[in-house]
């Protein structure tokens, strides 16, 4: 007998929302090569990711003008613009997210998001604001897809792990919930979403 799924937990980040920090880098470092070059060495995904985990923005700043000095303006862009780099959610996505949250199911999110710009985000996209709840890596001081995220969120939400399905953009996340015993899949797109979510007994 297969089991319900009773709980679905949206991943945000290329699930529910567009993210790209090279769109106001287009402006900021308008020459192409330049501009890759300094997101792939200076403010890099790893030294993002850091404050995903609770790293301040004023700690992160510092760190990397140390060490680039002649880049502050650049460095200190990546917080000043970071509005640009969510410039709109993606409409069939939230369309689902939205549908299974008036139906009556339990979704809540869990994501990698600093605490700051993930608050920004609710106010400009409301949305954010109508699920049962959230875990925000940047609130706890951990990130997926350490195992220890997924157990916090199912504790505080009361989900049972063999009842929840997880969506995320990123197959290492994806990983981290199974190694949690969550059921989860990969998303690339909303109609394979509806599939997935189908295949796993809930209809949108």
């Amino acid at each position: 007998m297969t089991t319900e799924m009773r709980h679905i937990v949206f991943d945000i980040g290329k699930v529910l929302l567009h993210y790209d920090p090279s769109i106001p880098y287009s402006h900021v470092i308008p020459d192409d090569a330049e501009r890759e070059w300094f997101l792939a060495n200076v403010c890099t995904s790893e030294w993002n990711i850091e404050q995903d985990r609770g790293r301040t923005w004023g700690d992160a700043e510092a760190l990397l003008i140390a060490e680039h000095p002649e880049r502050e303006e650049h460095i200190r862009a990546f917080r000043k613009y970071w509005h640009e780099m969510v410039p709109h959610a993606y409409e069939d996505s939230v369309a689902i997210f939205e549908g299974l949250i008036a139906e009556g199911r339990d979704v809540t999110m869990l994501t990698n998001f600093a605490s700051d710009t993930f608050r920004e985000a609710q106010l400009r996209y409301p949305f954010l604001n109508k699920p049962r709840g959230v875990t925000v890596s940047g609130d706890i001081g951990l990130i997926k897809p350490d195992v220890a995220i997924y157990d916090t969120h199912a504790k505080s939400f009361g989900l049972d792990p063999a009842s929840t399905i997880f969506i995320d953009d990123s197959y290492p996340n994806v990983e981290g919930a199974r190694a949690a015993g969550w059921h989860a899949v990969h998303f690339t797109g909303a109609e394979k979403l509806r599939s997935d979510l189908t295949a796993h007994g809930i209809k949108v």
